[in-house]
């Protein structure tokens, strides 16, 4: 699964998307994860099946949900204390239920 975290400027995300890599590697899941830009978001898209979105875009949440949903891609919004996350297990559950989400919509 290829995950793309998105910021403002690609700062913060690329710290969330190290973390949420490396607890994917420990639990022993193929998952790849970088770092993006809204602005960068139209091209990232293409390679990606799920894109993280940081708390402070909110609300850009239902353009961003709109350009990635003509691509089949998945987008979930990150809580405020994501940065907190330092072993990366909560955003990586965040991925999982999210993509759960989509699974089941996608067998109804």
């Amino acid at each position: 699964m290829r995950i793309l975290v998105v910021c403002g400027a690609g700062a913060s995300s690329t710290f969330v998307a190290q973390r949420v890599q490396r607890a994917a590697h420990d639990r022993g899941l193929p998952y790849s994860a970088s770092a993006g830009t809204v602005r960068s978001l139209p091209i990232d898209l293409d390679a990606t099946d799920i894109v993280l979105v940081g708390p402070h875009l909110a609300p850009d949440l239902e353009r961003i949900r709109q350009d990635a949903a003509t691509r089949g891609v998945r987008v979930a919004l990150l809580p405020e204390d994501v940065f907190t996350d330092l072993t990366g297990t909560r955003t990586l559950a965040l991925v999982d239920e999210a993509m759960g989400a989509r699974e089941s919509a996608d067998t109804v």
